[in-house]
C-alpha cells in the first residue's frame, strides 16, 4: 500500500492540512506545480547515512547525540524515574 508524503512524515491530520495549505499557496504564488513523486539519489543517501544523528532530548537539561546504531541503549523506568543505560567499549 502506497502512504502519501504527509501520512508517511507528517502523521497527524491537522499539520497535514496545514502543509496541503502551504503547498498550493507556494505553487500558486510561484506559479508552478511541484511532482508527486520523484527519484532519491542513492548516493546522496549513502553520504547522508554516514553523517547520520540522531538526538534523544531528555527534559531542558540533557541532550543525548547517537551517531549510528542504537542498539548499544536502553530505555527503562524504576521508582526513580525513565531513565536510559547506555553500553560502549572506550571512552574518549
Amino acid at each position: 500500500m502506497w502512504l502519501s508524503f504527509e501520512q508517511q512524515v507528517i502523521s497527524q491530520p491537522e499539520v497535514m492540512g496545514m502543509f496541503d495549505d502551504y503547498r498550493n499557496r507556494y505553487e500558486q504564488e510561484r506559479q508552478i506545480q511541484l511532482q508527486d513523486q520523484f527519484d532519491v539519489s542513492e548516493g546522496a543517501v549513502k553520504k547522508q547515512n554516514r553523517l547520520y544523528k540522531s538526538v534523544i532530548k531528555l527534559d531542558k537539561n540533557f541532550h543525548i547525540y547517537v551517531h549510528g546504531s542504537r542498539q548499544l541503549i536502553e530505555q527503562g523506568e524504576d521508582e526513580h524515574g525513565k531513565f536510559y543505560k547506555l553500553y560502549f567499549n572506550e571512552e574518549s
